[in-house]
């Protein structure tokens, strides 16, 4: 999971994190403790492709509405492993008995992403204007994205 991190976070495109994010803080990032859970896609020869995070956007009261990240190695992108990450979280989301997923920070710029999120039933509920700072576009917008389960 690790080199795939680091390589997102280094590129600074698509995701929040420092671009020197240690392997200790990602580790905390992408193994939270439950009621989060981690799911890993990889091939048959178990290379790790990409992975998932799902869990309660916030606690208590608002721990009915499910959020989630996903993240693919750049190698596989616009492969379908992104796809059906995300239709495995919707799923799990939904046994759970999650009303929702909200998405907090979707970039802007991150077309295919989007896209997939759109294509999946998700809406776009606003957008933060600047509050990314993407290193080749400057300052852009971060999208909060919702569907119903």
């Amino acid at each position: 999971m690790w080199p795939i991190i680091s390589t997102v976070a280094r590129a600074g495109e698509t995701y929040t994190y420092a671009p020197d994010i240690s392997e200790a803080e990602a580790r905390t990032q992408w193994l939270p403790s439950p009621p989060w859970r981690t799911v890993v896609a990889v091939d048959p020869g178990g290379h790790v492709l990409g992975m998932a995070k799902l869990g309660p956007n916030h606690p208590g009261p608002g721990s009915h509405i499910a959020n989630a990240s996903f993240i693919v190695d750049p190698r596989v992108a616009r492969q379908g492993v992104g796809r059906a990450l995300a239709e495995h979280v919707l799923a799990v989301a939904r046994a759970d008995g999650y009303r929702a997923m909200q998405f907090n920070a979707v970039v802007e710029t991150n077309t295919a992403a989007v896209a997939l999120w759109r294509s999946l039933g998700f809406q776009v509920l606003t957008t933060v204007p600047e509050a990314f700072r993407h290193p080749t576009l400057g300052v852009v917008g971060l999208h909060v994205m919702h569907r119903a389960l």
